[in-house]
């Protein structure tokens, strides 16, 4: 499989089956790697400081 980057660069991958990346957040990239899966979004204000809410463990 080839994936045509935005910057005219050409990635390509040898397994039949891949997943390619749309959160930018791969060590892999443009190939998915799940490291999406490893970040937790916690609810902040508008100061940028995390809520009450996210504070007793809360998640959105």
């Amino acid at each position: 499989m080839a994936v045509n980057d935005d910057d005219g660069t050409t990635s390509t991958s040898q397994p039949f089956m891949v997943a390619v990346c749309t959160c930018r957040r791969s060590r892999a990239y443009p190939w998915c790697d799940t490291s999406h899966c490893r970040r937790t979004v916690l609810p902040v204000d508008a100061s940028g400081r995390a809520t009450a809410d996210a504070k007793a463990g809360g998640t959105t």
